[in-house]
């Protein structure tokens, strides 16, 4: 991994997009009072990891690991199992599984991923394990009494594929992690109403978004340039 090379190649807006969005996390940690700076860290090292992935650097991997593990945690304290074995089980071993697959396919020796476009077989592995997996962990989560147990068991298929996608460094995780963002902002808009200090999660997650969104339409732009190079 070339770190110094990930963070000279920011463009001004992608500079711009990570200031704003570490501006909306802390304001909004600071504005309702939240006493978890755990959290507050997590958000930031969140946000800080989009940025790179949508440059397709391994760097943002490594701090997507170290997400996983802060996240997982937050998610423990309020019961919500599903996102603990979705980021703990799933979303962290699948960052090492891209981590490797992003360093071993560099893109002409840079620090940037090769994009990679999906096969019909890869596509139908995709969705006959994420249904796999949905159904599976419904009735493990149904077992544990986790608290919001459709929308949970939403976040894993979405994390699933988001996590299956970058693995084989296609440009739809992007839009895999955005709707797991939106079922996130959900999950955490129903804790709110029973700790305020759950709202930093719903900005953390809306920034997450919009990060998302951009790493896809960079990815696009990645897969064009890279397609007509000589």
């Amino acid at each position: 991994m070339k770190i110094r090379e990930s963070v000279k190649s920011l463009t001004k807006f992608e500079r711009c997009l990570w200031f704003v969005s570490v501006i909306i996390v802390s304001g909004a940690f600071f504005v309702f009072k939240s006493t978890d700076y755990f959290t507050l860290c997590a958000s930031l090292v969140g946000v800080t990891a989009l940025i790179f992935l949508a440059k397709g650097h391994a760097i943002g991997q490594v701090l997507i690991i170290i997400f996983s593990l802060f996240y997982g945690y937050i998610s423990f304290r309020f019961r919500y199992y599903g996102e603990i074995i979705t980021y703990i089980c799933m979303t962290l071993p699948m960052a090492v599984v891209a981590l490797v697959a992003w360093i071993k396919h560099p893109y002409k020796d840079s620090s940037e991923v090769e994009v990679s476009k999906l096969n019909k077989k890869q596509i139908s592995i995709m969705c006959l394990s994420a249904l796999v997996v949905t159904t599976a962990f419904y009735f493990i989560l149904k077992a544990l009494d986790n608290a919001n147990l459709f929308f949970s068991t939403v976040s894993i298929t979405t994390s699933f594929v988001a996590a299956y996608l970058t693995a084989l460094r296609s440009p739809y995780f992007a839009l895999g992690y955005a709707a797991n963002d939106l079922v996130l902002i959900v999950l955490w808009i129903l804790a709110a109403k029973e700790d305020i200090s759950s709202v930093s999660m719903i900005f953390c997650f809306m920034t997450f978004f919009v990060n998302d969104l951009y790493g896809f339409i960079n990815w696009k732009k990645m897969e064009r340039r890279q397609k007509n190079a000589p």
